[in-house]
């Protein structure tokens, strides 16, 4: 997903980068740390995994379930999760969230565990929150979670790049602004800590957004449209290979 936030280092012909490949090399590693940790949110948070229950989902089609076997049969057809899969979340979405619904103090709460302690999470929490949030009403129903994770589970590239596209176009208007970008990357950098290292080449929060902004921004008017940010991301190996890593199997 922030594959395009990370700086990528040549070293061919010119000393002075060797030096930064191992800088590089340690960028790889803590990008695909935070990929980790995204992914294990999304799968366990409310999959049941880490409550293990993963073998009492079969009474689910019973009263106990406030969601009725046509309400999960309209899931099956409007997610890529198939029944056994979406009982076994709904299993955990209910041990967590008994009211049904995640409020975003509980889900920036629960998003913390999963990064290292002293990372200041809660801004790219409240991203992903209203991401999934897609009515911006406050709270995360159990619909509203398994469709934003079958898109980044089992979507397309193209699905992935729109889901991330909303993630970054903070006030879904459908643009991308710069400022955007800036607040997007700036609450990556605050998310991974230390981790990250000194940002490549010294640049500052800002010059990063600037410089990701200016990659995606094809005709150069000041703002990035869907088709220009899918346009540019479909180009890019290391941000096509970077979604692949959300294909999972729950």
């Amino acid at each position: 997903m922030h594959g395009m936030m990370y700086g990528h280092s040549d070293t061919r012909d010119n000393p002075s980068r060797h030096r930064s490949y191992r800088r590089h090399t340690s960028s790889e590693n803590n990008r695909q740390s935070f990929y980790r940790r995204f992914v294990t949110f999304l799968r366990e948070t409310w999959s049941g995994i880490k409550m293990g229950i993963g073998s009492e989902f079969d009474d689910l089609d019973g009263h106990s379930a406030r969601y009725t076997p046509e309400a999960l049969d309209t899931l099956c057809q409007i997610t890529k999760f198939n029944r056994r899969e979406l009982q076994l979340m709904y299993r955990g979405f209910k041990q967590e969230c008994p009211t049904g619904m995640v409020k975003e103090d509980t889900f920036k709460g629960i998003y913390a565990q999963f990064f290292p302690k002293g990372s200041e999470t809660s801004q790219y929490a409240h991203y992903v929150f209203n991401s999934f949030d897609q009515d911006h009403t406050g709270s995360i129903t159990f619909t509203d979670f398994v469709m934003g994770l079958s898109v980044l589970a089992r979507g397309s590239l193209q699905e992935k790049l729109r889901w991330t596209f909303n993630l970054y176009d903070i006030n879904g208007d459908g643009y991308i602004t710069k400022d955007e970008m800036c607040r997007i990357v700036a609450a990556v950098y605050d998310l991974m800590g230390k981790a990250v290292e000194p940002l490549t080449d010294d640049l500052t929060t800002r010059e990063r957004a600037e410089q990701v902004f200016q990659k995606l921004d094809l005709n150069k008017d000041g703002i990035v449209t869907f088709d220009e940010f899918l346009d540019s991301c479909t180009q890019d190996e290391n941000i096509t290979k970077s979604m692949s890593v959300f294909n999972t199997t729950l």
